[in-house]
């Protein structure tokens, strides 16, 4: 669950790479070095968080291999209508759980906005000491001061902290394609230096948001019924190992930019 969150989907990439390195071919290849370089850095350092966060204690492990017959098929046609409805099940139970907790987001944002921002006058508080980057109390917002001082941890300028705790609030509370769409946004508007860059490209390569939480529940349990309980148990965890090993190989990534 952790490295699948740490980890982006090759068929993005292309799209990140267009965000982040426009029409240049120089900047394009740039940066799918860069994303390439983080996918691969994000899998050991996805395990070394998995370990930190849910130490392996047992040494007995089921190194059994055996399928029950049911699963295979009984012949080539079996096993085929088998796959169809095993990934129609797997698809269904993602687009479902990303649909839910994409509203469960937007709801909890309207309740801030509408409720707690408008009653205080916090959304005009909001709206004016961030200039507008933010429409009112929400829950980029929040995380947005958050994660500002591990942006600055992680090598960050300290004018840009605010920015790319904008950027990480938005990859955890909706997805990381938002988050890059953003990040191009604030790159070609010379928002950004280049390390800040270069450190928001490694730490928003990955899966790691609330949404991936419902989308491994209903996709792993489509195909592992019995794991349901499990998954659901270790989600907040996973989400919060997979988002430290992104933030680990954007630190590594600030340690050597220039």
């Amino acid at each position: 669950m952790t490295g699948g969150m740490a980890t982006v989907a090759g068929g993005v990439l292309a799209a990140y790479i267009s965000f982040l390195g426009g029409d240049d071919p120089e900047q394009q290849r740039l940066f799918a070095t860069h994303l390439l370089t983080a996918s691969i850095m994000n899998a050991p350092a996805s395990i070394i968080m998995a370990k930190i966060l849910y130490p392996e204690t047992s040494t007995e492990l089921n190194q059994s291999l055996k399928i029950e017959n049911e699963k295979i098929g009984s012949n080539l046609l079996d096993a085929i209508s088998l796959g169809v409805v095993d990934g129609l099940k797997l698809a269904v139970n993602v687009g479902a759980m990303l649909l839910a907790f994409i509203a469960l987001i937007a709801l909890i944002n309207f309740m801030f906005m509408k409720g707690l921002g408008s009653w205080t006058g916090l959304n005009d508080i909001v709206r004016e000491s961030t200039d507008g980057k933010f429409e009112g109390l929400n829950l980029q917002y929040i995380l947005a001061l958050v994660f500002s001082p591990l942006s600055w941890l992680m090598g960050v300028s300290p004018e840009n902290i605010t920015l790319v705790g904008q950027l990480l609030g938005e990859k955890t509370i909706i997805n990381e394609f938002y988050a890059y769409v953003s990040l191009g946004e604030m790159k070609a508007s010379g928002l950004l230096d280049h390390k800040s860059i270069i450190i928001s490209t490694y730490a928003l390569c990955g899966f790691a948001n609330f949404s991936s939480i419902g989308i491994q529940i209903g996709g792993i349990s489509a195909l592992a019924p019995d794991q349901r309980a499990n998954l659901a148990s270790l989600g907040f965890r996973a989400l919060l190992g997979s988002t430290l090993a992104c933030f680990l190989t954007a630190t590594w990534a600030g340690l050597i930019a220039v």
